[in-house]
């Protein structure tokens, strides 16, 4: 199909952004469905300035593939972005991991598909229906470079309540064979395991990966507190690196037993508690008792999903701020992070500096940090993580 965008909306596209949203065209020569392909003309020259996919189910009408000219969107096409991509994640790979984000949607030039490695089994996530006639050219492409066994497909809930016409549903296992839907993996030396069935997203977050290190190294000899633990990321790293004792916390019992069960592939000396319930409720009973941890991690789920809730979310933000600084020993270390895409930066790390300028401790940022190497970011709207190390003097 043949589209031409408002100025907004080829500007857009001149800047290389990938989502073209239902505002921003302006004259399209017939109604798509979803994955036909789009050829962007500019307004004044009618010549083709991008190719995109065509998404008559979402706000973003058009994802876009390919900027600066015309390009056919065949196997040579997508074996040059993955191979791109997966170049990027070699440094990566040459540590002791066998868990890596092979595709990270927009900034990898997939829009609305994620695809996650656990040792042999590729786990693919689409967000969108505009990847089904085009999945099985992918999966050839995904499964040649990485060189897994199996894989997964993993269906967001929009897609699950869709009729797709392709067969395909949440799950399912389209390449290969799964014997246990818990697949163990290794994250810089350390054991862990995904259910890549039933696990959140694809399984695990494997954006925090570098954080969970260093994390790691700074738990020798120490008590430490995971708040938002999940199945356990920084508290297995803090065990399996002789950490003195490790509270967990999340409001899932099951994602604590997870925690528990991943702590237990490595060996280690120090205890493992887990705390269930409310993390605000839990923090603040800590503080009543007087408790305070050498290594404090406070990572919660995004707090902001809409422009309605970046208020609340940076309340939240500065609740968690300050409940840290009171659990955290003399001389000791807060981890705050935030997945909040509609949180920059540079508000949270506002909201942080406020927060412990105004207690009477003296405190250095020691790091600040975003995605590990395989999420990389190539537009505004890509870059969601951020975590400060703030060290107590």
């Amino acid at each position: 199909m043949a589209v031409k965008l408002t100025t907004i909306g080829e500007r857009s596209v001149r800047s290389e952004h990938p989502w073209i949203f239902a505002d921003s065209i302006e004259k399209i020569n017939k109604e798509g469905a979803s994955g036909d392909v789009a050829i962007i003309f500019s307004r004044t020259k009618n010549k083709v300035i991008g190719v995109g996919l065509y998404d008559p189910d979402s706000p973003i009408r058009i994802k876009m593939l390919y900027h600066n000219g015309a390009v056919k969107l065949e196997t040579e096409f997508f074996a040059k972005q993955i191979n791109k991509a997966f170049e990027l994640r070699i440094p990566l790979l040459a540590t002791n991991t066998t868990s890596y984000r092979l595709l990270f949607g927009e900034n990898d030039g997939f829009p609305g598909l994620i695809a996650d490695v656990y040792n042999q089994v590729l786990v693919v996530k689409l967000y969108t229906a505009i990847w089904f006639p085009y999945l099985e050219i992918i999966l050839k492409q995904l499964i040649e470079v990485s060189q897994v066994k199996t894989v997964v497909l993993r269906l967001s809930r929009s897609l699950q309540q869709m009729n797709n016409t392709y067969g395909l549903f949440e799950g399912q296992v389209i390449f290969g064979t799964l014997n246990n839907e818990v697949i163990p993996f290794i994250e810089h030396g350390v054991n862990f395991s995904a259910n890549v069935i039933k696990g959140h997203k694809t399984g695990y977050f494997l954006d925090h990966r570098d954080n969970r290190k260093r994390v790691g190294v700074l738990s020798k000899n120490k008590t430490v507190l995971d708040v938002f633990s999940y199945a356990g990321g920084f508290s297995v790293h803090a065990l399996a690196n002789q950490a003195k004792a490790v509270t967990s916390v999340d409001i899932s019992k099951q994602a604590l037993a997870l925690a528990i069960e991943n702590g237990k592939l490595n060996s280690f000396k120090g205890t493992h508690n887990t705390l269930a319930g409310d993390a605000f409720e839990i923090l603040r009973e800590l503080i009543s008792k007087k408790q305070t941890f050498d290594l404090v991690v406070i990572d919660p789920p995004s707090f902001a999903k809409s422009k309605g809730e970046i208020a609340i979310a940076k309340k939240k933000y500065r609740q968690l701020a300050e409940l840290g600084v009171q659990l955290t020993a003399m001389e000791g270390m807060l981890v705050l992070a935030s997945c909040s895409s509609r949180i920059v930066a540079d508000s949270f790390f506002q909201i942080n500096k406020e927060v412990l300028d105004h207690q009477l401790r003296p405190y250095v940022l020691q790091n600040k940090t975003q995605h590990d190497v395989d999420h990389p970011i190539s537009f505004k709207e890509g870059a969601y993580l951020k975590t400060g190390f703030y060290r107590f003097l």
